[in-house]
């Protein structure tokens, strides 16, 4: 009997797999990491961006512009609004549902969360030249395309 085990990224096909986790997490840490210190976590970036851009969504609303699940939203609100980011104000066409709103803290990091964001993108792709930058966004968005119409 073998006792030798395969690593499990060696199984062929997988260096695709090893290398896009390993980047995601490592943009991850680094997206926690500077946004920590603003008391936002890694994704919420996306919902202020969202709220910048348009103050007083529903939950369902930002879902749909991040291509999210609502409860996805519905969680991060939570929490955004525990470390004061946001409010939840009722709907005023239908009190069934809230509306997030900014809230002056929320609205003050648009710059700060801004200039994170372009440190770690500079950083994610420093050493990759304009046209490869492209090439990547392009092939990521490809990669998405490919998932989601084979999803459904």
């Amino acid at each position: 009997m073998n006792s030798r085990q395969p690593v499990p990224w060696r199984v062929a096909g997988d260096e695709f797999h090893v290398a896009f986790w390993a980047a995601k997490r490592a943009m991850t840490e680094a997206t926690e990491a500077a946004f920590q210190r603003h008391g936002v976590r890694a994704g919420q970036q996306f919902i202020l961006r969202c709220l910048w851009a348009e103050d007083c969504l529903a939950p369902g609303e930002i879902a749909r512009r991040l291509e999210l699940a609502t409860p996805t939203v519905t969680r991060a609100a939570t929490r955004m609004e525990a470390a004061g980011l946001l409010t939840r104000q009722p709907h005023a066409a239908d009190a069934r549902l809230v509306r997030l709103c900014l809230t002056d803290r929320g609205r003050a990091l648009e710059q700060v969360i801004d200039q994170e964001m372009a440190k770690l993108t500079e950083r994610a792709l420093a050493t990759l030249t304009q046209d490869e930058r492209a090439a990547l966004v392009g092939q990521l968005v490809q990669i998405r395309r490919n998932i989601a119409a084979s999803a459904g």
